[in-house]
């Protein structure tokens, strides 16, 4: 298999762009150091197959082990300060990586007394300890994700002991020093239901993903991409919708997914006639999008399932059809924008052989056994499992891409550095989980949101949606989104919004934050990687991501979009949301096989909002504009004249 682009971005593009991905910047370990961190990275992540397979352990100290020597692997690969990476690990990040191992060692020999006295009657070593960690796990996070996270984490923190002296709602008796740090260094906190997430599936998950690469499973499909998709009408940037759908799942991060595939959609879009604004706002969109896509989305789905109780195939289910919908409008936009600009494929010559790439259909093998096995009823780790070994497996078919002993310990070693900053992440995410359950602080804010929407479900969701936004923008979707579910939904359902709706519904909006303005870090790095203006590209990233910001909505009007209700109310409710973010399209592109007019634009918007909305006489009333519109175009295009500009 060969690429069809042969050139790439170069690398001070690259490093460019990894600036906005928080915790880009890592150390590089030369001889025997260097091995030396892939086998115990390795190890971390064959530890935690072992365990979820085959060697069970105490939960509690899975957990630990998991956070604790996480963060210290971390604390050795990340540096205080970004501006100051050597080769060359500080004294002071070896007392951070003693000190982490030393917590690992204090709960793992004393978790029976522990179980019984954390945040009742905890000992001075208990709540040193407890401290000591909670300030590890804020600063790995910062290290790994950035300012925002360890922020609000310390404000959270503050609250506990600033609460009794706060008027109103806010107000509160208090915790001692001691019992707030054992509480929160426990399964309550930091070990609690994010770390359970991290520590049971997002890692293994992780590794399914590096797995894929290492077995090539991922250049194959970007050929199959390129072959299938490369020669039409615009061909490069419909490739990078398609690779979006894959690359884009895999990871929590959107700014990663954009520098790992824009090194050559980009350049690839460019040569087509794409302008850099636009090529960038397609890659920076295709990968934002990915992680709402089932099976993996990004780690989310399986956050929410821990928060939610809800299994995650019912989660991975509903999001199938909300997915298909970002990705139909996606594709809609750049097509649109092809023939707006006469933007031809690629020349044929250049393309692979897809009847060649079909004999090689079996490297889709690692993706099939994964669906199946979700869908055959085998848990989500047992699924998990299988993918990997059948990744394995699938790469001993051809010799140029046979997975041996040192590859596998290559692909141990990249998911446990890939999974580095989600377990910080987690687990800083825990301790406000823990401090809203500490201090009630959840449920005063879901007596605010309920005071501010007041019976208005609409307001509500409005609300929700500008926290998850808001909380996206400075931090990884993992994050904001544990935070905007421990928040937010409790006061959504409260309305009487169900569970899977109100946190599907947060999860949303938390993964495209990153291409919303004034913060939309994904169309910053895929700016940074084509030469963009950042600002111009984030505006166009949100006019091909509009329909992602208007159907969440409808999970809300018309449930059945989530695979709720009968077969035949699901396929209606299916065709009319597609015709829906079709007609939006067209009206935000201004165009429906020529210029559209103001009026006709507004008249689109209104169709697609109606086909939208649920109600049956509003699908009547969207498709009866959306034919009338594409009837009138034609009848233009058939007898030109002058444009009617409304």
């Amino acid at each position: 298999m060969t690429s069809s682009i042969p050139e790439t971005l170069s690398t001070e593009d690259a490093e460019r762009a990894e600036r906005l991905e928080f915790g880009a910047r890592t150390r590089t370990f030369a001889g025997w150091r260097g091995h030396a961190f892939v086998a115990v990275s390795a190890a971390y992540c064959l530890f935690h197959i072992a365990v979820l397979n085959v060697v069970p352990l105490d939960e509690w100290v899975f957990r630990t082990i998991h956070v604790t020597v996480g963060s210290a692997l971390a604390f050795i690969l990340y540096p205080l300060r970004s501006a100051g990476i050597g080769r060359r690990v500080p004294w002071y990040d070896w007392l951070a990586v003693a000190l982490s191992l030393a917590c690992c060692a204090y709960i793992w020999t004393n978790v029976d007394e522990l179980i019984g006295r954390t945040g009742v009657l905890p000992t001075q070593t208990d709540a040193i300890v407890a401290a000591i960690g909670t300030v590890l796990v804020i600063e790995i996070a910062r290290r790994t994700a950035g300012l925002a996270l360890p922020c609000i984490c310390l404000v959270f923190i503050a609250y506990v002991f600033v609460g009794p002296w706060l008027p109103g709602i806010l107000n509160y008796r208090g915790y001692e020093v001691d019992l707030f740090f054992s509480f929160i260094y426990s399964m309550e906190g930091i070990f609690g239901m994010t770390t359970a997430a991290s520590s049971q599936f997002i890692i293994l998950f992780v590794a399914f993903a590096a797995f894929l690469q290492a077995s090539k499973t991922g250049e194959y499909f970007i050929n199959l991409a390129v072959g299938v998709f490369g020669g039409v009408r615009g061909g490069p940037a419909k490739v990078t919708v398609v690779s979006g759908v894959l690359f884009g799942t895999i990871s929590g991060s959107a700014v990663a997914n954009v520098v790992a595939s824009g090194m050559f959609s980009i350049p690839m879009m460019r040569r087509v006639g794409y302008s850099r604004t636009s090529a960038a706002a397609i890659e920076a969109t295709s990968s934002t999008g990915g992680q709402i896509v089932p099976p993996v989305m990004g780690a989310g789905a399986f956050l929410m399932a821990e928060i939610t109780g809800i299994p995650y195939t019912d989660i991975a289910l509903a999001a199938i059809v909300p997915a298909a919908l970002f990705y139909i409008a996606n594709y809609a936009h750049v097509d649109i924008e092809a023939i707006k600009q006469n933007i031809r494929g690629l020349p044929r010559s250049e393309l692979p052989n897809v009847l060649g790439l079909l004999r090689q259909v079996y490297m889709l093998a690692p993706l099939i056994v994964l669906i199946w096995t979700l869908m055959s009823g085998f848990s989500v780790i047992r699924a998990g499992t299988m993918g990997i070994v059948a990744a394995i497996v699938t790469s001993w078919i051809s010799s140029k891409t046979r997975m041996g002993p040192l590859a596998t310990i290559r692909a141990l070693d990249d998911a446990t550095r890939q999974s580095l900053q989600l377990v910080a992440v987690c687990a800083c995410a825990g301790i406000i989980v823990g401090v809203l359950g500490l201090t009630g602080l959840g449920g005063r804010f879901s007596a605010l949101i309920l005071a501010i929407a007041g019976e208005s479900q609409f307001l509500a969701l409005v609300f929700a949606m500008l926290i998850a936004l808001l909380l996206g923008m400075g931090m990884p979707t993992t994050a904001a989104y544990a935070i905007a579910a421990a928040v937010i939904a409790p006061g959504l359902q409260q309305m009487g919004i169900p569970p899977l709706i109100a946190h599907l519904f947060i999860f949303y909006y938390a993964v495209i934050s990153a291409i919303t303005p004034p913060v939309a870090l994904a169309s910053f790095a895929a700016a940074a990687l084509a030469g963009s203006d950042p600002w111009k590209t984030s505006f166009e990233s949100v006019r091909y991501g509009v329909g992602a910001f208007i159907v969440p909505f409808v999970f809300f009007y018309q449930p059945a979009i989530l695979m709720q209700g009968d077969t035949l109310t699901v396929a209606a409710a299916v065709v009319t949301a597609a015709l829906g973010v079709l007609s939006i399209a067209f009206a935000s592109e201004a165009w429906l096989g020529r210029p559209l007019g103001w009026a006709m634009r507004v008249l689109l918007l209104a169709g697609g909002l109606l086909l939208l909305g649920g109600a049956w006489w509003g699908d009547l009333v969207g498709v009866a504009i959306l034919v009338g519109a594409y009837g009138w175009a034609r009848t233009f295009a058939r007898n030109p004249g002058p444009i009617a500009r409304g």
